[in-house]
């Protein structure tokens, strides 16, 4: 029989470097007033020079085992959730081990972009349900600063830098932050939507690419508008369905756009100050995202016991993931 899994902790870590809207409008034809209404954002945070991926999972992570009391040799897994890792191999989760001092702890990356948290929330959640282990971390986020072409004013506005990370143990241990039910899925038909079309070992780096900027994030903005305003009303709807909305605690979602997230949670009639948004400050921090809006509800104290969550967000693959906690 599967053992019921919680979450014991979370933590979260985004860069100083504060990026206002202003800051485009010294290289790009744009405004502080058209990336708000199309995005809703104002200002984002970015690495500093020097600072990597490593060093907010590290951070994120150390705050998750400290807020739930775990040495970092109790840790028996590291999952990484990330497109933007140190370096396409060794994984991000090898670094973050050997910092935090997790000397028993197995660790691998897991590619599944924005979703890529709710995706190595489900795979960690496997290995506690089985019995095989009892402290599995798992850490999402990006810097996809460092990987945005800063040339298309469409889309480098749109991102963030930050991680975030849940300590993930059996309910019977942690007693809060019940996984009651997660979700994911796939298109791949549609790959090209959101893609690095180089860099990978089809279509290696050479000077060309370099000079065309193919191995920088391409998306196609209208198509997954569309995409992502039907995706996330299917996801909310299906975490929702069947429960009593007087125990809704709040609605969780991947902070891909204000307007997104106004129209999906319009169309199920869901109270808005039930929907946490921090895109406004933070930008789309993609598998980050989630992870840190848990991180700063924990600081805030926001998380109420027998109250469930809806989480969901969708994806490069396309990919898309959904869940439902009860705290």
């Amino acid at each position: 029989m599967a053992v019921p899994v919680g979450i014991a902790s979370v933590g979260h870590y985004v860069p100083d470097r504060v990026i206002d809207n202003h800051y485009f409008t010294t290289f790009l034809d744009t405004s502080d007033e058209w990336i708000r209404q199309r995005s809703g954002i104002r200002e984002r945070r970015w690495l500093a020079d020097g600072q990597t991926t490593s060093d907010m999972f590290i951070a994120a992570g150390r705050q998750a085992l400290e807020r739930a009391g775990v040495g970092p040799e109790e840790v028996d897994l590291i999952i990484c959730g990330t497109v933007s890792g140190d370096y396409l191999f060794p994984a991000t989760a090898c670094i973050v081990q050997d910092a935090l001092g997790c000397t028993r702890a197995a660790g691998f990356d897991l590619s599944a972009a924005c979703p890529g948290f709710l995706f190595a929330v489900s795979t960690g959640s496997q290995f506690v349900a089985a019995g095989t282990y009892q402290n599995v971390l798992v850490i999402g986020g990006e810097a996809l600063s460092r990987i945005t072409d800063m040339n298309d004013r469409s889309s480098c506005v749109l991102f963030g830098d930050g991680a975030g990370a849940v300590l993930l143990q059996p309910h019977a241990v942690c007693q809060r932050g019940l996984i009651e039910d997660i979700l994911l899925g796939t298109d791949g038909s549609r790959a090209d939507l959101i893609i690095r079309p180089h860099g990978g070992a089809k279509h290696p780096i050479t000077l060309e690419t370099l000079e065309a900027g193919t191995h920088l994030l391409q998306m196609k903005g209208r198509e997954v508008y569309r995409f992502a305003v039907e995706k996330m009303t299917e996801l909310m709807e299906w975490a929702m369905e069947g429960q009593n909305p007087l125990e809704l605690g709040w609605v969780v979602p991947h902070q891909v756009n204000a307007r997104i997230l106004e129209t999906a949670t319009e169309r199920l009639a869901i109270p808005r100050e039930k929907v946490i948004v921090n895109i406004d400050r933070l930008g789309n921090t993609s598998a980050a995202s989630i992870p840190i809006i848990l991180s700063e509800l924990w600081e805030q104290d926001q998380l109420e016991p027998g109250k469930f969550l809806v989480l969901a967000t969708f994806g490069a693959g396309l990919t898309w993931a959904g869940a439902r906690v009860r705290w």
